[in-house]
């Protein structure tokens, strides 16, 4: 059962020229991505850095205004919602941001920033709220000694872990996490992995795992959405990206993974040239610049998003379900 919706949506920035900042264009860092969300899973969110994954985390989320399209969560179309309406909904969605050490109020002690949402939204205060969060803290792996203390006196890992608590307070149902792994220690990287998994267990909670590293993604996601050039390009199951990924895109991403057994071999996919500005996008596919496997029809038409029989989807003309020509 689908969670969340997305249908066709876009979020472009305006770029200004001259003087008085004339419309010169827009940079389309979402441009009409449809997907879903389905209720308990964690679907990955996979691409270069600047291809939209963050912008489409925080646009589903109303953090970031869309320019047009659909988020529909619980059947409620989020971007109809007054901001009343949405402020109430926000105890359903949070978020996790990347930077750990920038996304704490450096002035506030950790039980007033994990309290926070509790008091906007009148769920506890006083003795309640500081059991809730003393609670939250011992899920989170902190201790209770931790309460009065600021930001500054803990790891990036402890940092993480008091941002996740936080986005628990309210007891929300999704949560955005945009790269929350990225800047810590591999070490610390696998106990949040795995905090995150044993929450989801506990909780029942649905996550949107915004990375650019495919191992990371591969460990925790039920699916996997690849993103270029703000759209997304493929999109399955776990298993069926790492194993039959057939988008020539999604190909050369887990070509640059690493492996661990160095005596096993892979073929390096070396991409052709450099990412397409999105100012101005190739007309067409919009990876063909860079595809080795491109035709005459990559240049003038762009592919849909087409689904097989077992729900993997390609924006591929050559290696899409349905092949045209």
């Amino acid at each position: 059962m689908s969670l969340i919706e997305i249908h066709d949506l876009k979020k472009h920035f305006p770029v200004g020229e001259g003087l008085f900042s004339r419309s010169k264009g827009a940079v389309k860092a979402v441009d009409g991505v449809s997907l879903n969300v389905n209720e308990g899973e964690t679907l990955g969110l996979v691409g270069e850095s600047g291809c939209g994954k963050s912008t489409l985390g925080r646009t589903l989320l109303r953090l970031i205004e869309p320019t047009a399209g659909e988020v529909v969560f619980e059947g409620k179309n989020l971007l109809a919602l007054s901001q009343r309406q949405l402020r109430d909904m926000r105890r359903e969605m949070q978020i996790i941001f990347q930077d750990p050490y920038a996304s704490l109020n450096p002035r506030m002690r950790v039980g007033d920033i994990v309290g926070e949402g509790l008091e906007i939204h009148k769920l506890a205060k006083g003795k309640a709220k500081r059991d809730r969060v003393m609670e939250l803290l011992h899920q989170v792996g902190l201790r209770e000694d931790h309460y009065d203390r600021y930001p500054h006196e803990f790891s990036g890992g402890q940092r993480q872990r008091i941002g996740i608590a936080r986005a628990l307070a309210v007891s929300p149902k999704f949560i955005v996490c945009d790269e929350p792994v990225s800047s810590l220690d591999v070490s610390i990287q696998a106990q949040i992995i795995n905090l995150f998994q044993e929450l989801q267990e506990k909780m029942h909670l649905t996550y949107l795992f915004i990375s650019h590293d495919l191992r990371v993604v591969e460990h925790i996601s039920h699916r996997v959405a690849i993103m270029y050039l703000g759209k997304v390009v493929e999109i399955a199951d776990s298993a069926k990206i790492y194993r039959e990924a057939k988008h020539p895109y999604t190909r050369a991403l887990l070509s640059a993974v690493p492996m661990p057994d160095t005596s096993r071999k892979k073929e390096r996919i070396v991409l052709q040239g450099d990412v397409p500005s999105p100012v101005n996008p190739p007309s067409g596919c919009t990876f063909h610049p860079r595809c080795s496997y491109r035709e005459a029809i990559c240049d003038r038409t762009e592919p849909p998003l087409d689904f097989g029989a077992d729900g993997h989807g390609v924006a591929c003309h050559v290696f899409g379900p349905i092949r045209r020509s």
